[in-house]
């Protein structure tokens, strides 16, 4: 058996980070279909967001409680430190409420998450230059990496345009329709 050095990650950061992929994969979806399934046209996405506050009261304020008591953390919160974690979570959930307002703005699913998704990164990777510039400045960064922001922009657009659209729903009335003819074969028709 191999054991990675101390001084190397391994790969456990891959796997968080394609957890972190699947979730975010699927939450749009789950979302949307929570919030339809609420079967209120006019205030279900609220009632979906509530219930995602539920959600990330449960893993986001238990889980890590428990953990710190756990590993008998100290209950000491730099101002600093906690700001912005309070900040990261309010942007986190603005973020979440946005994509049911795309959502009910007639947004589908899969539209939504893909700009979400492509656009997300290109905003990650510009601010964290804005914020911390690199030593050269703007000039010193290579050209794959405009290419990367122009592919995922790109991507995100295709996705959005090409994307195989669910097969159309069949209508209760052409149904009935098929069905009326059958049950009337037996019949005389008056004329």
């Amino acid at each position: 058996m191999t054991t990675t050095p101390p001084n190397q990650p391994g790969l456990a950061w891959l796997a968080y980070a394609l957890l972190t992929v699947f979730s975010w994969g699927v939450y749009g979806i789950f979302l949307h279909t929570g919030q339809l399934a609420m079967k209120d046209p006019v205030n279900g996405r609220y009632k979906a967001f509530l219930f995602v506050g539920v959600a990330y009261f449960l893993t986001a304020v238990l889980a890590p409680l428990g953990m710190l008591l756990l590993k008998g953390a100290t209950w000491s919160f730099p101002a600093k430190g906690l700001w912005w974690s309070l900040i990261a979570g309010v942007v986190g959930a603005v973020g979440a409420f946005g994509v049911l307002l795309a959502f009910g703005a007639k947004g589908t699913p899969a539209v939504v998450m893909s700009i979400i998704f492509a656009g997300a990164p290109v905003v990650n990777a510009l601010y964290s230059i804005l914020a911390h510039p690199p030593d050269g400045g703007w000039a010193s960064i290579k050209w794959p990496f405009y290419l990367g922001i122009a592919l995922a922009a790109a991507g995100g657009c295709l996705v959005t345009f090409y994307k195989p659209n669910p097969p159309a729903p069949k209508a209760v009335a052409a149904t009935a329709q098929t069905a009326a003819p059958s049950a009337e074969a037996g019949s005389p028709k008056l004329q």
